[in-house]
């Protein structure tokens, strides 16, 4: 259905648009969404790194953990 949707048919939106809301309207429009999606892509890659980070912690915890255990001596006697 969208594929039928040629230039002459867009240029008709963006003049309604325009009409409806103004150019100033729109300015502000678009950097809000621009910092939006900045945003939400700054979001998602700190997500990224937060699991990675995570395990890396983990595993390093785990391995001081076993050798602080094999490190006690036995008194045992």
């Amino acid at each position: 259905m969208l594929s039928n949707i040629g230039p002459f048919q867009l240029l008709i939106v963006l003049a309604i648009v325009l009409a409806i809301f103004g150019t100033k309207r729109l300015r502000t429009l678009g950097s809000d969404l621009g910092s939006a999606v900045k945003g939400f892509r700054s979001a998602v890659s700190e997500a990224d790194k937060e699991p990675a980070d995570q395990d890396k912690n983990e595993t390093a915890d785990f391995s001081t953990a076993n050798t602080d255990q094999a490190e006690e001596p036995n008194n045992h006697s």
